[in-house]
């Protein structure tokens, strides 16, 4: 009934597929912690690229950038390295 939703979803299918690719590597984990933190990573690169970042500078940026933050004193900060934040989409965005 709403015209601006999209028919198919080839966009939510599209951007699962490393996931249901990576699946047999996943068997190779070594731990569930190791699982976990694979799926932590996978979500990260997707998010990125889902908002029009180069995944490789959007890791290199939290790496630089995040240790030393406060984020237990000030939960609110984390807001500044989301993928969406204007900081973030000036250092990392997609080169056209």
């Amino acid at each position: 009934m709403d015209g601006n939703c999209a028919i198919s979803n080839n966009l939510s299918e599209n951007s699962i597929r490393p996931f249901t690719i990576g699946r047999k590597n996943w068997l190779f984990s070594g731990s569930p912690r190791g699982a976990e933190a694979s799926a932590a990573v996978y979500s990260i690169i997707e998010t990125a690229k889902a908002n029009g970042l180069e995944p490789y500078s959007y890791l290199k940026f939290l790496f630089k950038n995040l240790p030393g933050v406060q984020f237990g004193a000030h939960p609110e900060f984390l807001d500044e390295y989301l993928p969406w934040d204007q900081w973030v989409q000036s250092s990392c965005k997609k080169k056209a």
